[in-house]
């Protein structure tokens, strides 16, 4: 997934580089509005690992669809 946002932001005619830094700034940002039991979950997401949640993955996972996940 990360993988893919950083090729739609250089599509779009950022730098690798700094579509990098916009991704890690963000990712940055929601984690510090995530309660600390979520952080290791959003690390495994930038590393691009599916990140276990226990039971919020069943909640997040059908709230997927609500932005364009399967």
């Amino acid at each position: 997934m990360i993988n893919e946002l950083k090729i739609k932001l250089t599509a779009l005619g950022m730098s690798e580089e700094l579509a990098e830094k916009a991704i890690q700034t963000v990712a940055e940002f929601a984690k510090s509005k995530l309660p600390t039991q979520f952080h290791g979950a959003m690390d495994d997401v930038m590393a691009g690992k599916t990140p276990d949640l226990g039971k919020m993955g069943g909640l997040l996972g059908s709230l997927g669809g609500l932005f364009g996940g399967k």
